[in-house]
């Protein structure tokens, strides 16, 4: 039983020419430039610039060269031009893994899931320009359709690392060849997640359309009835990361016990106290578009740390112990 994984691996079939080193680095290098393009597209809501390409897709303004183009219009081409390249990415990612991997590798299936996200990632860009759910627009359904394009967004990064972690695993890569532990903890640490990034994606656009002059004044819009509705939820955003900040505290402590996660239980630790810096300076400096990118940015490391150490828990190669298994 203990070297279950082991002898699953061991009736694989190698192959002469796979180079498993180039793809994982290739995986790892697909995620990487994942999250720039996120971290962009997150400057182009907080600069304005959605109506860039006024409402057009994915043509800008109807055509690909732009003559005179404003500020605006080269924001949103460059979202545009830098997500398309990500697309082409994630597609070599999938052929290259299909074509080296072996049958029911669960990198496979994570670069299925990638890809299907990174359509459905383009298809929610596309409605937010088509519909005219950008720039200035104060709506509830902008704020819905923000809330579903930031959760596959999470998820797609979600799919990436665990494509990227499977192809870096020594043990346990195969369909059958792990186990499901303590998924409660897998699904709460997801869920709380997703929901403090879908407020954090709401309370982001208030601080866009609603500028405060103070944080005095900032606090004063949280609680007034007369405020937009975007506002008067701002403060859900810090009172949700608390609670999510105890789930990790708890779960670093338990994952930091067994020596094959400590060193990752602290990443999470490390990136979880960064964001918590970065939320407080935020505020503190009233939400420049600089402190907003680097916010998103410590928000995307800390997901992706996390979804790692949740794979890495749950889902241990069969008979895997901290004393005989390593995973990567």
């Amino acid at each position: 039983m203990i070297n279950a994984a082991s002898a699953v691996a061991s009736t694989i079939p190698a192959r002469a020419d796979v180079n498993p080193r180039a793809l994982t680095r290739y995986a790892w290098a697909v995620l990487a430039y994942n999250i720039a393009v996120i971290v962009w597209g997150a400057a182009v809501r907080a600069t304005g610039s959605g109506a860039g390409c006024g409402d057009h897709w994915p043509l800008c303004n109807g055509s690909v060269i732009q003559h005179y183009p404003t500020a605006a219009t080269l924001i949103e081409f460059a979202h545009r031009a830098s997500s398309g390249v990500a697309l082409v990415a994630v597609i070599g990612l999938l052929i290259w893994t299909f074509r080296d991997m072996p049958r029911r590798h669960l990198a496979r299936s994570a670069s299925v899931a990638a890809l299907a996200l990174t359509l459905n990632e383009a298809l929610l860009g596309a409605l937010l320009v088509l519909l005219g759910k950008v720039a200035h627009d104060q709506s509830g359904s902008r704020a819905v359709y923000l809330g579903l394009h930031l959760t596959n967004t999470l998820l797609l990064l979600g799919a990436l690392a665990l494509t990227a972690h499977f192809l870096s695993r020594k043990q346990g890569f195969m369909h059958g060849s792990v186990e499901l532990r303590a998924p409660g903890i897998a699904l709460t640490g997801i869920i709380a997640m997703l929901i403090v990034g879908v407020s954090g994606s709401l309370a982001a656009l208030g601080d866009t359309l609603f500028p405060a002059t103070s944080v005095r004044a900032a606090f004063l819009q949280d609680f007034s009835s007369e405020s937009s509705w975007l506002v008067r939820l701002r403060w859900l955003h810090p009172a949700l990361s608390l609670l999510a900040g105890a789930f990790l505290i708890w779960l670093v402590y338990r994952a930091a016990r067994i020596p094959m996660h400590r060193r990752l239980s602290l990443t999470v630790a490390s990136f979880g106290l960064v964001q918590f810096a970065l939320g407080i300076g935020d505020i503190v400096l009233l939400t420049p578009t600089t402190m907003q990118l680097l916010h998103l940015l410590g928000a995307d490391l800390l997901w992706i740390s996390l979804v790692v150490l949740l794979a890495r828990l749950c889902l241990p190669p069969i008979g895997c112990s901290a004393e005989i298994c390593r995973m990567s």
